[in-house]
């Protein structure tokens, strides 16, 4: 399903982002309001976040919502046919379509 392969890369993207601002899931979930276990969740891709929760996470991160949503993007279509991607990250470090 689409909905995981997003929480899963949406995941990975709180988890690089966290680690880089070194800080510890216990330690984000203090700043954010929420706790570890749901920061955990997030990361593994077990869940997909609010919208609050994904300005919250880029706020404790530091980093944009845009940079914890990159490689998601929409796939325009009539409303039923449109569909989400997901970007693999290409071997240069960028991103490249799925």
């Amino acid at each position: 399903m689409m909905d995981s392969r997003i929480a899963e890369l949406f995941g990975r993207n709180v988890h690089d982002y966290r680690r880089h601002a070194d800080l510890s899931q216990q330690a984000l979930a203090d700043l954010i309001g929420s706790d570890r276990v749901e920061v955990g969740m997030l990361e593994r891709g077990l869940r997909l976040p609010r919208l609050d929760t994904i300005l919250k996470l880029s706020a404790g991160v530091r980093a944009s919502p845009c940079e914890l949503l990159a490689g998601v993007r929409w796939l325009p279509g009539r409303y039923i046919e449109g569909s989400f991607s997901v970007e693999e990250p290409d071997a240069d470090g960028g991103r490249k379509g799925s």
